[in-house]
Order: structure tokens, then sequence, then C-alpha cells
């Protein structure tokens, strides 16, 4: 029935507490009396073993065991004290099992001594079994599996509970470059020479985890083995070896170079902080600049972006990259050395290709790597002797040229270097360049875009401004347009001064909402019809009525149908805009002002006063139906009037009330330039780059004294007409301007007699002497003069022809109380 092992050999001997049964089902339980026969055979005994009761009960036990086994164990029978051990036992069937054995004393009334044997199989023993339970090749099976572990090509090793090695595969060997009788005994804790793991890994730290814990672990670091030239990425994997109670009797190790999965993940990292940190400004240097800076800080050693010098003009050059003319400007410039003691072309400097390397890179449109020993060294130098000295001078060993193209333009190149990295450029160096060179082309070419595209609507922007404020007698201006730097383009903010008759000027500021080029037509159309408007002489609340209309109307012809693009006009009178209209007049020293929506002025008087005036609020232009209420103020001589734009005193979603006291305050100075303090408001309200655009006009307005202007009521007589025309002579005597009397009489007696005729009294003539010779007849009638041309024999209607024939300028305006015809006459040198 039973077998000794090993022919006769002494079997494995372990104490109780060692034995640790592992088969799922029950044991198999028989008990034998002191002469060594079996007096009791249990059920899952013959399922173990395949005998049953009858054929085993009453047989020795010892019958079938060699001799030396059956000495071994009647001498632990002769003890008294229990024992186990393992047993080769066959089966019924023929096979063989391997059981662990337990024998316990049991001792009945007059000393009898029974024995309970209690046998197992164990854990291992099943392994190979087929599906009936047998254990069919286990010999074989032990062999391949031993044979897979030490073949198994990732280095592997057993430690022992205080982490010395016990055993280490042929792959570890290998890779440490020691056998395994070297590492034996050699504790994870200690540090010898030529070996790779050190305490200061974490390794032992994980190791200890695990041997407490008894759950695998994973720690991932680089580690240098011998025969190496530099540090790989290696996975270590550490996991617990325990017996069939879960006792953790043992610590195993696997290594993997994982440097490739390592490499693949930095770079998609690298990408995903390319995606975040290049291109997060529309500037093209500072996009190069970051692109630059990613690859010093990640794998080369020196990096220049070269930009095709009409890039960054906002040009598109591609055929002169093609045809080897254009000029390439250095826009950035990295190293890891401080000053970038490598660049021979210096930053912002301008070079040629043609003919040389770079030329030869910039054509195919991919990376391309070199090694930098000496022949390529001499090749260099033959086409760029200066930078090739500059090369050789650092150290360069390896070069890596990628250009930047981004759809179907050539932007420039990227040049990168590696003198203090030993390793020279791979391909997959070159695969992560060329991902973020194409990143970072289309960052810059969509700031090439940009900066074209603002280039055109700030050029339009500045030629639909006045250039130059012209010189009036009324008041002295300064002005500022500050555009926006924000990515939604330039706005739609406008200023103008325009002379008005009788030496008036009419201060305009207003603000489209929205930006563009679109906003920038649509202001050059308000600023036009704004002019046009004044030259017919309205009041504030009028011309802004009209303009009203005028948006609102033109709006909604030019709305555009289902598919078309959107109109300036459209956009105003949907989205909206507004001005601020005011009227100052020398003479009087009145100012009148309305506004559409539009923030209201501040006053500074030369005695240091400042106040936001009361102005009604009208609503902004486009909305139609609603009146524009006119406020009158008395402004003294020397006052400062400053309109602005929300742009200016909201700058930074600042309050409006703060806004309001910074340009109170940059005004309160009265003693300094008109100039000084329009740049000091700019400074105090716009520190920073705007983020929307911002237009300030500042007037100094100035009042015309006795000596500037005359005037004379008139009663409705036609014989007064020779007395104006005296009066008129006299004073221009006294002016020094006798060489205008002639032209001066001709026009007073027209418009006078015009006004004795056809007006209604009182008549008065004015004569103002400013930058030009203003000459103004009014009455109380509404009914406006004609300019018509006479025919042969009509004796009428030749007196405005005449006018108009000597006067530079002549019109006429209206007033509450009728209307007034003036005229302009340009002075002498």
């Amino acid at each position: 029935m039973t077998e000794a092992t090993d022919g006769g050999t002494e079997m494995d001997e372990r104490a109780p507490a060692e034995a640790g049964p592992a088969d799922p089902g029950p044991p198999g339980v028989a008990v034998v009396n002191g002469r060594g026969v079996v007096t009791a055979w249990s059920d899952s005994a013959c399922r173990l073993l395949g005998y049953t009761a009858q054929e085993v009960v009453g047989r020795a036990v010892v019958e079938a065991l060699s001799a030396a086994a059956a000495t071994s164990v009647q001498e632990r029978w002769s003890t008294g004290e229990p024992w186990s051990r393992r047993i080769s036992v066959r089966r019924r069937d023929g096979h063989r099992i391997e059981l662990a054995v337990q024998a316990f004393p049991v001792r009945g009334d007059a000393g009898v001594v029974q024995w309970c044997l209690v046998a197992t199989e164990p854990v291992d023993a099943n392994e190979g079994a087929g599906t009936d339970g047998t254990t069919a090749d286990r010999p074989e099976v032990t062999t391949l599996k031993q044979w897979a572990l030490e073949q198994i090509p990732l280095p592997m090793a057993l430690f022992d509970r205080e982490t010395r090695a016990m055993a280490v595969n042929a792959a570890m060997e290998e890779a440490l470059r020691r056998t395994e009788g070297d590492l034996r005994g050699v504790s994870m804790r200690e540090r010898r020479p030529g070996l790779p793991f050190e305490p200061t890994m974490g390794v032992v730290e994980a190791a200890d985890e695990v041997l407490r814990s008894g759950e695998a672990a994973s720690r991932e670091m680089f580690l240098q083995v011998p025969g190496e030239s530099h540090a790989h990425a290696w996975l270590l994997t550490l996991y617990p070896v325990k017996d069939a109670t879960g006792r953790v009797h043992a610590l195993s190790m696997t290594a993997m170079d994982s440097t490739e999965q390592y490499e693949a993940r930095k770079r998609l990292d690298l990408l995903k902080e390319a995606g975040l940190r290049i291109g997060t400004t529309l500037d093209l240097r500072q996009t190069a600049d970051e692109l630059a800076v990613l690859c010093t800080e990640h794998f080369a050693d020196f990096a220049a972006v070269d930009l095709v010098d009409g890039i960054l003009q906002g040009e598109d050059t591609n055929d002169s990259v093609y045809r080897g003319e254009a000029v390439l400007r250095r826009a950035a410039l990295r190293s890891v050395l401080a000053g970038c003691p490598e660049a021979v072309i210096r930053l912002n400097a301008p070079y040629t290709y043609t003919g040389s390397i770079l030329e030869r890179a910039l054509a195919p449109g991919r990376g391309t790597p070199r090694h930098l020993d000496a022949p390529a060294l001499r090749r260099w130098a033959e086409q760029s002797p200066q930078q090739a000295g500059g090369m050789k001078a650092a150290g360069t060993h390896s070069l890596l040229l990628v250009p930047l193209q981004a759809r179907g333009v050539t932007l420039g190149l990227a040049i990168l270097a590696r003198h203090r990295s030993a390793a020279p450029f791979d391909n997959s160096d070159m695969v992560l360049a060329e991902e973020l060179a194409a990143r970072a082309a289309l960052c810059l070419d969509n700031a090439r875009r940009y900066t074209r595209e603002r280039a055109v609507a700030l050029a339009l922007q500045r030629s639909l401004l006045p250039r130059r404020t012209p010189r009036q007698a009324a008041v002295e201006v300064a002005t500022r347009y500050l555009p926006t730097e924000s990515r939604v383009g330039i706005g739609g903010d406008w200023f103008d001064a325009i002379p008005l008759s009788g030496a008036r000027v009419a201060l305009v500021v207003g603000d489209v909402v929205g930006h563009g080029i679109q906003a920038s037509a649509a202001m050059g159309r308000l600023r036009t019809a704004v002019r046009s408007l004044a030259d017919v002489d309205l009041p504030p609340d009028e011309l802004l009525t009209h303009l009203d209309d005028l948006v609102l109307h033109v709006g909604r012809e030019d709305r555009p149908a289902a598919g078309d693009e959107a109109s300036a006009w459209g956009d105003v009178g949907e989205v909206g805009a507004t001005c601020l209209y005011a009227v100052y007049n020398p003479v009087s020293g009145r100012c009148s002002i309305a506004r559409a929506g539009h923030p209201p002025p501040v006053l500074a008087t030369p005695a240091g006063r400042v106040e936001v005036l009361d102005v009604p609020a009208g609503p902004p232009l486009g909305l139609g139906g609603l009146p524009f209420e006119v406020a009158e103020f008395d402004v003294e001589e020397g006052s400062v009037l400053a309109l602005c734009t929300n742009g200016l005193i909201g700058a930074g979603k600042r309050d409006l009330d703060a806004g309001y006291a910074l340009l109170s305050e940059a005004l309160r100075e009265p003693g300094q330039s008109l100039e000084a303090t329009c740049e000091g408001a700019v400074r105090s309200l716009s520190p920073g780059a705007p983020t929307d655009d911002a237009a300030l006009l500042l007037a100094r307005t100035r009042v015309l004294g006795s000596d500037q202007a005359v005037a004379w009521d008139l009663p409705a007589d036609p014989a007064i007409v020779s007395r104006a025309r005296e009066m008129v002579t006299a004073q221009l005597a006294a002016w020094g301007l006798q060489d205008l009397s002639f032209t001066t009489e001709l026009v007073v007696s027209e418009l006078v007699t015009n006004a004795v005729r056809y007006g209604a009294p009182p008549v008065r003539l004015r004569l103002i002497r400013e930058n030009d010779l203003i000459c103004e007849v009014s009455d109380e009638s509404s009914t406006a003069p004609r300019l018509r041309r006479a025919r042969t024999f009509d004796e009428g209607g030749r007196g405005l022809m005449i006018v108009a024939q000597i006067a530079e300028r002549w019109g006429c305006r209206y007033s509450e109380r009728g209307k007034t015809i003036w005229a302009e006459q340009t002075l002498p040198s």
C-alpha cells in the first residue's frame, strides 16, 4: 500500500507547527494500534488513496514500506511522541502521491496506546494534476517549471525576511555581471561596490512594507547597471512569497527595463506641457522663446529659433524661402549655460542662409539630425566658418535642425544642439522635436496672422482718426489713442476736434461697441457722419438726434440677409455706439454738451477745481425714439475740458468712480503743459497693456477779447449799408488788415443788404479776427438764403455768388432767435 521515497532514504521531518496542510478537502484519517495494525479508516482516506476500509482494516500500516522507512516509523512509535513527515504513497490506481502525515498518540484505559494518523495532500502536490486529481508526469512538470523560472528573461531575485539574497536567476546574473554565489547573502541594506542598488533608493522601504503587509508593490527608478554607459528606467516589482496559510516567508523581486515606456510617457508629458506653455500670447518673439525654453529644459543644451524676417512683419514670404532669398532673424536664444556663449548669431540679428546647410534643412520640411564629428565640422566650416568655430569651441557634438512650417508656410528654423549631454540626438529626439516644432509653428502662424490682421486694422483705425488737430483759436488740444493689446482686436474708439463757424470748435469722442475691422470701419463712417452734420452747424442735441436716426436707418438697410456677412453699420445698429458732442464758443466762453450713452466729461479750472460735469445721459446711438438733452456751462479761460472713452476710465474693470478720481487727480495741476497733462493722465489710468481701446481728448479753452471780436447792432434801413462798410473799413485799419478792406466791404454790403431786405430786425454785424477774418450778419428771420446763378437780364441774385467767390468759406447757421450768415477770409501771411 505504501512505499518509502528515494529508495529508502530518510524522509523529511518537520515540526508539527511548521507543517502546513493545504488540502482544501477534509484530511484522510486512520487509527493504528500499538502493533501497527490499522483499526479504523475514514471515508476521506478512501477518497484520498482509493482503498476502501474493508481492504485496509486489519492490515499492518508499514507492510509496504522499505526496511529503512519501516524502521524509522517504528522508532517514532516507540518514543510515544507526536511526529510529522512527508511520505510518498502509491494510490490504488498506481499513481504516486506525496502526503503530509501527522501522527498523534491516543492513550486509552490501562495505558493502551493507539495512533491517529492524519494525512493531507500538500498544495504543490496538485500542480500538474489532471481533472481526475492525479499528478501525472510530476517530475517532468517540476523540471519544466524550474527551467521556466530559471530561463525567464526578466531579472529575478529571492530574498529572505532580512532582505538577504537567497537566489537569483540567470537574467539577474547577466544584468548585474555577478554570479549567484557572489550575490547570495548580500542584503538590500548594504552598500556594495559594483551593485546598482543603494539603500537610499527606497527599495528597502518598499521591501519592508511588502514583508509587513503581504501586499505586492512596484517602484520605478533609474539604475545604471554594470557595463551600461547611462542609467535606464527600471520597473521593480516586489511581491511576498507565502505558504498555504498566508504567512510570508520570503520576498521576490523582478526587474523590467521600462526605459522605452518611460521615454514615451515623458514625451507625452512634454507634449502636454508644450500645449500649456507654447502660444500663451499672440506675440511671435515670445512664442519662439517659449519653444526654446521648453527644449533646453528637457532635451537640448542649446536652442535657437530663427524666423523668416518677413514673418515678423506679418508677411507671407514662402516663395522667397524656397528661392533661398529670405533673411532669417534670430527670434529666440536659450542655453543651459549662462549668457549663451555657444551662440555666434546674437538675438535679433539677421542673416542669410543661401547655399548653407540650413537651406538644405528647410527644403524637406523634416527634422535633420547631424553628428558633428571632425569631417562634419570641416564641411560646415567651408560654408560658415564662424558658426563652425563657435560649435567647436562649445564642444557641440550633436545637432538637430527642425523647420517650422504651418499651413503650407515656412516660418523659420529651430536649431537644437547638445554639448553637455553625452548622448547624441536619436530618432526619438527628432520625432519629439518635430512634434514640438509643429505645435509651435501653428502658434507662430496664428500670431503671424493676428499680427497682420492687427496691423491692417490699426492702419485703418489710424487712417480714420485725425493725424493732427489743426490749430484752433478757441482751444488748445492734446489727444491720445491707445489700441488694445488683447486678442479681440482693435476697437472703434475715436475723437475729433472740428472747427465751426464763428471761431467755435466742436469736441467729439465716441466709441463703437465691438472689436475688429468692422468696428473700425463703423467708427470711420460715424466720424464722417459727425463731421458732415457738424458742417451744418447743428446744436449738440439735434446733431445726436440726426446721428441716431442715421445709424438706425442705415443699419436697417444694411442688415444682411441669411448667409451674408454682417456690415459695419449693421453691427452698430444692433450692438450700439456712444458719443459725446460739445461745442465751445470762445467769444462767449460758453460750452454746450450733449451725450448719447457716453461717460460725462471732466472740467478742471485754472484754480485747481476739478468736477465731473452733470450732462444728461441720453441713450446709445441706434436705439431710436428717445430724445437727447443739451447742457450749457460757462467755462473760464484756461480751463481744461477732458473727454474720454470708457476704455480709459474703466480700464482693467475698474470702477468708474475710481477712474474719474484718477483722471481728476491728473488734471489738478494747471501749470503744466497740456501734452504733459495728457501723458500723465494716460499713465495714471492705463499703466499696463490696455485691455480695451481708449481715447482721451484734452482741450484748454481760450477766450477772444475785445481786440479780436467787434459787433454792431444795425437798424433795418437800406441806408445803413454804407455806414456798415465804413465801420468795417475803420476796424480793419485798426487791426492792420487794410489789404482785406475791398473784399470785406463787398461781403458786408451783400450780407447786410440781404438781412435788411429779406430778414427781420434786429440786424447784427460782427467781425472776428483769429486764424481767419470772419464776418457774420444775424437777423431773427429763419428764411435761408439760396445760392443760385443769375441769368443775363436778372437784376438780382448775384450777391451770394459774389460772397462765395470772395470768401474762403461761407454758410448759415440757425439759432432759437433766427439765423446767422457768415463768411471767412484767409488772413495775409
